[in-house]
């Protein structure tokens, strides 16, 4: 409004909208925790998968009957008890199928199911989370250590890469609510892309190497090697060609996600190769510093600002 880019009546309009929003995100974020809480801690308890199933279901059925049956004030709690029992009934089938590829299968059906019906974000972005399971990835934690593992880093690119593709393609289709949770499916798989990418770059991948053996990690030599150098340089030209994209596009999500992996490519292969020598800090430093003027300068040139203070205020 400042800049003359707004009226008054126009900038108090969108700060209303604006805080709607947040409040809506605020509310959804909060469920979504204490739903993650709720199924958490039953499964805690250990009761059989059958048992977990079978409560999944009941609870399933109970939050879609208040949210296609009951009034619209009920419609949030109605959700909650959606979320709890899909994930109670996701957790189980993984159970009860004991990890096979059966049950992430029917997981990520389920989810996807359920956040189409229901029109949820949340359940929508794990979707790709249970698909990448099927294909070997986790996570883990310990004390003061956290893990990812990519079991196949290039079936993983390509799998993520070309549901991504899809999703985006089908986001300028669909209709605004349908489009959203399209474009939540797009991101979390275009960061499984990002993830895999990173793995791929420190060890390479031999692919099919984890499905051949019963230990993902056996380190035979047999069949296909790719080696991580071709990781670290196509996921360089990959997150360079996405960025410009998102940049031509308007697309600031992506543009900041490859920004954020790019920084963690930089420094993951400066330092892998080169150590934490004080002079590799230094040139590590200063090479960001110059890619963020040259970012700012753009952003200038494409009306984004129009010096260092507005720079530092975005």
């Amino acid at each position: 409004m400042r800049e003359g880019k707004l009226s008054e009546d126009e900038a108090a309009r969108l700060r209303v909208l604006a805080s709607r929003d947040t409040g809506t995100l605020a509310i959804n974020i909060l469920m979504s925790f204490g739903a993650i809480a709720v199924s958490a801690g039953i499964l805690a308890l250990n009761p059989s998968f059958e048992i977990g199933a079978a409560v999944g279901v009941t609870l399933l059925l109970i939050g879609l009957g208040v949210i296609f049956a009951g009034s619209e004030q009920w419609s949030l709690l109605g959700t909650a008890i959606t979320v709890i029992g899909t994930l109670l009934l996701s957790g189980s089938s993984i159970g009860l199928f004991e990890g096979q590829i059966a049950g992430t299968a029917f997981t990520a059906f389920l989810l996807f199911f359920v956040a189409s019906l229901i029109q949820s974000a949340f359940l929508m972005a794990l979707v790709p989370l249970a698909l990448a399971g099927a294909l070997g990835s986790s996570t883990d934690y310990s004390r003061a250590a956290y893990m990812l593992v990519i079991g196949e880093p290039t079936i993983t690119i390509v799998a993520f890469a070309v549901l991504a593709a899809i999703a985006y393609f089908l986001s300028q289709r669909l209709g605004p609510a349908y489009e959203r949770l399209a474009i939540v499916f797009a991101r979390t798989s275009l960061l499984l892309v990002n993830f895999g990418f990173w793995v791929g770059s420190l060890w390479g991948d031999y692919p099919g190497e984890s499905w051949a053996h019963d230990h993902p990690y056996s380190g035979s030599e047999t069949g296909l090697h790719i080696p991580d150098y071709a990781f670290v340089i196509a996921w360089a030209v990959l997150l360079l060609s996405i960025g410009i994209w998102g940049a031509w596009a308007g697309r600031r999500w992506v543009v900041n996600t490859a920004a954020a992996f790019g920084a963690i490519h930089f420094y993951t292969q400066w330092f892998e190769r080169l150590g934490a020598q004080p002079w590799a800090i230094i040139v590590a430093g200063l090479t960001v510093v110059a890619a963020a003027v040259a970012l700012w300068r753009y952003n200038v040139a494409r009306g984004g600002g129009s010096g260092s203070s507005g720079m530092a205020r975005t």
